[in-house]
């Protein structure tokens, strides 16, 4: 049986309150799309190396902390998941049909370069349409060695809404201040109905973070920083292809790190990706061994460039469908609340 460790570190960031905000939609005032070459001059190209890809563990912490229930809800979560997973393999569950997500994306700025374009959106949201019915141009870079794990997740995201708030805020940080107007943020729409997005600069070289099921509705969603939202306009490589986005969704919808966020004793609570003991960086050399097996690299939940970022298997397929099921954290997306 695979095991998980929450880190034990902290992070510790210490935020100021933004000014109150003004809203408006993408009804009217759209702001043009940034050119390449404005980009490159306000946001320069970072070596992966530089930048922490994600912090979703590091919140996850501080949310425990903070909600001691939580790691019970996440524990009973995990017994449902492992359930609907011993159904699938029987063959007592079917593949569910292609679901559709409404998806509400929050853009919050204190300079034009961040109030990204509705294009930009667009380019995110065709991204994860791709990445999760696994029809990416790239899927034939999978080494043969793990292509036939290689999964269509069945799940589709429709653009519902476009929240634009003005802010005097220059960096959020990861302490959820950015989900609140009363802090200068933006306020979640319906959680149990939408994948709320926040678009923000995050700041301290953090690419995005996400929320796992289970934890507050009223903090439900991920959060990216525009230079790594979609494919054009203000976005700066080598995290220019989307792929972050893809990465925190997967978080949303119950994955792992692939590395398990432990040594080669700790993974991910999926059978059909190797064991290893960290992340991998920049785009890596087929085969790379770690812990005696060659890493999925190319895994969505690893940390490498884009451009590097090609599958979903079909264990995180499994993992994925099971929050929609019944007595799964976010079945609601499937049927209404029972009032």
């Amino acid at each position: 049986m695979k095991k998980f460790a929450i880190p034990g570190i902290i992070l510790s960031l210490f935020l100021l309150l933004g000014c109150p905000s003004k809203k408006t939609t993408t009804t009217a005032n759209e702001p043009e799309c940034m050119d390449a070459e404005t980009a490159k001059t306000l946001y320069k190209s970072t070596n992966s190396g530089s930048n922490k890809r994600c912090a979703t563990m590091e919140v996850l912490e501080k949310h425990i902390v903070k909600s001691p229930n939580l790691k019970s809800r996440m524990e009973a979560i995990e017994n449902q998941c492992k359930s609907f997973i011993e159904l699938r393999k029987s063959g007592k569950i079917a593949d569910m049909d292609t679901l559709n997500i409404p998806t509400v994306v929050h853009v919050i700025y204190s300079k034009d370069e961040e109030n990204i374009c509705k294009q930009q959106i667009i380019s995110q949201i065709n991204v994860l349409n791709q990445d999760f019915t696994k029809t990416n141009t790239d899927i034939n870079q999978i080494p043969e060695e793990f292509s036939e794990f290689s999964a269509n997740i069945g799940i589709r995201f429709k653009l519902d809404t476009i929240i634009r708030v003005s802010s005097t805020r220059a960096e959020w940080g990861t302490n959820d201040q950015m989900k609140f107007s009363s802090s200068g943020g933006s306020d979640v729409v319906d959680s149990s109905k939408n994948l709320n997005i926040w678009v923000c600069n995050v700041g301290g070289g953090i690419l995005g973070y996400a929320q796992f099921p289970g934890d507050d509705p009223a903090t439900d969603g991920i959060v990216i920083s525009p230079q790594f939202f979609g494919t054009m306009g203000s976005v700066t490589a080598p995290f220019d292809k989307g792929r972050t986005t893809t990465h925190e969704v997967g978080h949303w919808l119950n994955l792992r790190h692939i590395w398990g966020d432990g040594n080669c004793l700790q993974d991910d609570f999926v059978d059909d990706t190797p064991v290893s003991d960290g992340p991998n960086f920049g785009c890596p050399t087929y085969p790379t061994l770690r812990c005696n097996t060659n890493d999925m690299t190319m895994n969505y939940m690893d940390y490498s460039d884009d451009a590097c970022m090609h599958m979903f298997t079909i264990g995180q397929k499994d993992r994925m469908q099971a929050v929609f099921a019944p007595e799964g954290p976010r079945q609601s997306f499937v049927k209404p609340l029972v009032q």
